[in-house]
């Protein structure tokens, strides 16, 4: 059985994707001696701040084809301008009609339009890794009238896209009320993400508590994406100010919103730390030193629906959790995740309130870290893609 994965993302790049794509794809080769399985993705493009080594691929089990791409640009021409080059260089490597199934994971909805358009031409089965929805997140962060064409032409390729595929995996149940007010298929899967086994191991200390409040400031630590998605400009150094006397923040990230995050810091003398983004075996000595992890979605009807997953990681190390969500996010937080307090995004007298509510310890969530094992996840979804060939030769 042949397999063509199609992400735009795939280690060493640093993002949620990336991991998901290289777990998933371990997983569908070790699924049975006879797949044949070939992924396509780009070099190493993700952040300005983190330019990995490109080394052969490690695992012989499967092979890589990276797409070079022009120089990295944020924002939407420069979006634009890379993956026209993916889709473009990835049609042109790839041969006409030998693939069984061809699984593409998108949170940007064009690589699903070029599983899409791939499977079709092979006739081949798509299998669809719905990662955030991109239609109502773009109608909600560009609300300029000049994007109004755009977005209708994104609305028809979504459908289409969802008509083209045998299977869709939604990674958040919150995506559900969306595709099923707009499409009639009920067959959704719900494979969510999960913790990394460099994770999996993580020993949690309990915070210095030793010296006053007076005498040491505790470290409040963000780690990921710096972008239009998380807001990060709009809550964390209006908080910083009004906690200077009792945290500190360390923010670990890169991303398009980076420049407005300094300009803010910088602005109101928020006591704020930046560092740009590190491979995850730095990041988890940042952990261990941290006293509470900080989550923030920016304050967007999409964003309700997502959930984030940096929640995954910082959940496995049993530190103290702030979060700045709503909708599914804060309920399946306040069901699943203890140690974990929410406030409205954006709203920086919460989130002191929310903190002043949180207890500065270690948390047993030895429960959630067996439950959401991203290995176990990703074999569940891989028996479900290889059930496609499976399910057509019947």
């Amino acid at each position: 059985m042949r397999i063509l994965f199609l992400t735009f993302y795939f280690p060493p790049d640093l993002s949620a994707g990336s991991f998901r794509a290289k777990a998933l794809a371990d997983a569908l080769v070790e699924e049975g001696s006879d797949i044949q399985l070939d992924v396509v993705t780009t070099e190493p493009n993700r952040y300005r701040s983190h330019k990995p080594e490109l080394g052969q691929n490690n695992d012989q089990r499967y092979t890589v084809t990276r797409i070079p791409l022009p120089e990295q640009r944020y924002g939407v021409s420069g979006q634009t301008r890379a993956f026209g080059s993916f889709a473009a260089s990835a049609i042109r490597s790839l041969p006409s009609d030998n693939y069984d199934i061809v699984v593409a994971t998108s949170s940007r909805l064009m690589t699903a339009c070029l599983g899409a358009f791939v499977a079709k031409r092979m006739r081949a089965k798509l299998y669809l890794d719905v990662r955030d929805i991109f239609v109502e997140t773009v109608d909600d962060v560009f609300t300029s009238s000049w994007m109004r064409p755009a977005k209708w032409v994104f609305g028809l390729a979504e459908r289409w896209v969802l008509g083209q595929a045998s299977r869709v995996n939604l990674v958040s149940k919150g995506f559900l009320p969306y595709f099923e007010s707009r499409y009639t298929r009920t067959d959704y899967r719900f494979f969510t993400n999960g913790i990394d086994e460099e994770f999996l191991g993580f020993i949690p200390s309990e915070p210095d508590r030793s010296q006053s409040s007076s005498e040491k400031r505790y470290t409040i630590l963000y780690a990921g994406n710096i972008g239009d998605g998380q807001g990060l400009e709009h809550i964390l150094p209006s908080l910083a100010v009004k906690l200077r006397d009792r945290a500190h923040f360390v923010v670990i990230g890169d991303g398009g919103a980076l420049p407005r995050l300094n300009a803010a810091i910088k602005r109101m003398d928020a006591p704020v730390t930046l560092y740009g983004a590190m491979p995850r075996s730095k990041l988890a000595a940042e952990y261990a030193q941290a006293d509470v992890l900080f989550l923030h979605l920016n304050n967007l009807p999409a964003f309700s629906r997502v959930l984030p997953s940096k929640l995954f990681e910082y959940a496995a190390t049993g530190k103290p959790i702030l979060a700045g969500v709503e909708g599914y996010a804060k309920s399946f937080i306040a069901d699943q995740v203890k140690g974990a307090e929410t406030f409205s995004p954006c709203n920086s007298n919460e989130a002191e309130a929310a903190l002043n509510r949180l207890a500065l310890k270690t948390y047993d969530r030895r429960d959630f870290v067996s439950r959401y094992a991203r290995t176990e996840i990703m074999n569940a979804m891989a028996a479900d893609i290889i059930d496609l060939k499976v399910e057509s030769d019947v």
